[in-house]
């Protein structure tokens, strides 16, 4: 793998996408991992048990488990519903040990509201895109550049509001996402594994 830093073009991200069926993020890090070099980023993300894992994204998951994690003296609490596909994979181990990890990560994240980017309603990113818009004015940003910032301000929001979009608290996760770790996950196990629904809870908390 190449030492120096390798920015990919969209057309590569979607070659390597649709070759794959792994998702944008986890396509555009293994290009930038192998310089460029489609087969060697086809390998990584085969090595990893995250190729094809898309296409498993169709499939029911009426088994799971249901997880929860209670933190500071019991002012902290998360609940988090993780599907698969067969009961035998719900008893998995490693499978477990993923939902006890969303479930800390839901504890952590006071902003968390979503699971996925697909359950943001338009309102509600209008409705936030007009806040970061008032807020680029008040700072004093030129007129013509607030839709821009307001709209990079949106971005960088997602990773506070979606669930799978935030980068793991534990350390032995190197940073991955939970999205990324639950793709390599569903590779590993040759199941659809899907976080499903969540709630946090805080002692006060309006």
């Amino acid at each position: 793998m190449s030492d120096v830093t390798y920015t990919p073009t969209a057309a590569e991200v979607k070659e390597l996408r649709e070759s794959t069926q792994a998702g944008m993020m986890d396509c555009k890090r293994a290009l930038e991992e192998t310089g460029g070099d489609m087969d060697a980023a086809v390998r990584l993300l085969r090595e990893k048990g995250i190729a094809q894992a898309g296409k498993r994204a169709g499939r029911g998951t009426g088994e799971g488990v249901i997880e929860t994690y209670i933190h500071a003296g019991g002012k902290i609490g998360a609940m988090v519903e993780v599907g698969c596909e067969t009961d035998f994979v719900a008893r998995n181990d490693n499978f477990q040990a993923f939902a006890k990890k969303v479930a800390l990560q839901i504890a952590a994240g006071r902003d968390l509201r979503f699971v996925s980017e697909d359950e943001i309603s338009e309102d509600f990113k209008s409705g936030e895109l007009d806040i970061f818009r008032a807020k680029a004015a008040a700072d004093g940003k030129p007129e013509k550049m607030l839709d821009q910032i307001a709209e990079g301000m949106w971005k960088k929001s997602l990773t506070d509001y979606v669930l799978l979009n935030q980068a793991s608290i534990r350390p032995e996760d190197d940073g991955k996402t939970i999205e990324t770790l639950r793709a390599e996950l569903s590779g590993t196990i040759g199941e659809n594994i899907q976080v499903k629904r969540f709630a946090r809870f805080e002692v006060g908390a309006e």
